[in-house]
């Protein structure tokens, strides 16, 4: 086995800030929001550090608008929701430039995407048209109008909800669109217990059916910074193997019709990299790898049996490296 030289952990509590508190109030406002399910509010936290866009993929009614508007509200910003209809065009996702008569000139009016924050609620209603238009804004956080490019916000994120292909009124997204994501999650139906905590916090006369607000746990550039620290976390040259061994394993498998891309194993990395963020360390470890496979595999490989299973077979097919004794 090839053995892996970790350094010292530094821990969030030495960086010049501390964001711990911060992520400590994301957490807690996710998991209030979206109760008894703690690995999911993980993934969502990893996504939105490692400067990904997060796909929620369930049956209507399990949480996913929920969960995204408290993850906007957590973040504070510029927040806007897009809800897909099968009549939405593309300038009504970038915007469009009209003629002004009073100045004689074109001016440009932003769409959605123009937002720190942007829920593109049940994406799967509205057409592939209107999904491509999505395409550049995610990649690169710019959109271009009539040659012009315009900046996004350094800290763009799209939080897309779909409910399953098999639903009436759905367009299934393209490879192309589902590359941009970083992860697909599904959430679940909720335990027994959840389930009846969810009753009995919606009896009283308070209760009016909206959700309670939730107070931004970050500051104006916090984000930024954050997703910054999570860039610098150590990756060494045994686990950057062993991440490029996984990808090949993707591309050679039977069942799987479309490998993972170069652009697919970057994301996978800063994935593992949020997610040892998120665990107080700044080296990422192969547990990191393993624990993120699922949904940032999920999105991006065409799978053609049972996902989970075939995941499982990619990853005990490639030795793990070790952590050598300090």
């Amino acid at each position: 086995m090839t053995s892996v030289e970790y350094p010292p952990s530094i821990g969030l509590c030495d960086l010049m800030f501390a964001p711990q508190t911060a992520i400590h109030r994301m957490r807690t406002a996710l998991n209030n929001a979206l109760r008894g399910k703690p690995e999911v509010v993980e993934h969502v936290l990893a996504c939105l550090l490692a400067r990904g866009h997060l796909l929620i993929d369930d049956l209507p009614g399990l949480g996913k608008t929920t969960l995204a508007k408290a993850l906007a509200a957590c973040v504070g910003g510029r927040f806007n929701r897009l809800q897909c209809t099968p009549d939405l065009l593309p300038g009504d996702v970038t915007g469009f430039s009209i003629f002004n008569q009073k100045t004689r000139e074109f001016e440009f009016l932003p769409g959605p995407v123009f937002a720190d924050v942007l829920l593109v609620d049940e994406i799967n209603r509205t057409t592939p048209r209107t999904q491509s238009a999505l395409l550049e804004a995610m990649a690169e956080r710019q959109v271009t109008i009539d040659n012009v490019q315009h900046r996004l916000s350094e800290t763009f994120f799209v939080i897309a909800t779909q409910n399953p292909a098999d639903h009436h009124g759905t367009y299934p997204l393209p490879e192309a669109q589902l590359d941009r994501f970083a992860m697909k999650l599904r959430i679940g139906y909720p335990q027994r217990e959840e389930e009846m905590a969810i009753l009995a916090a919606a009896v009283g006369p308070r209760c009016d059916g909206r959700s309670p607000g939730i107070d931004a746990a970050l500051r104006a550039g916090d984000l930024a910074r954050l997703q910054r620290r999570v860039a610098a976390v150590t990756v060494t040259e045994a686990v950057r193997g062993y991440l490029v061994d996984l990808a090949a394993a993707t591309r050679s498998h039977r069942e799987i019709a479309l490998g993972l891309s170069p652009r697919g194993l970057l994301t996978w990395q800063r994935v593992a990299q949020a997610r040892a963020f998120l665990d107080d360390r700044d080296f990422v470890i192969p547990d990191d790898i393993q624990a993120v496979a699922e949904p940032v595999l999920g999105v991006r490989l065409g799978i053609a049996g049972d996902a989970p299973t075939i995941i499982r077979e990619i990853l005990d097919s490639v030795s793990v490296p070790t952590r050598s004794r300090q």
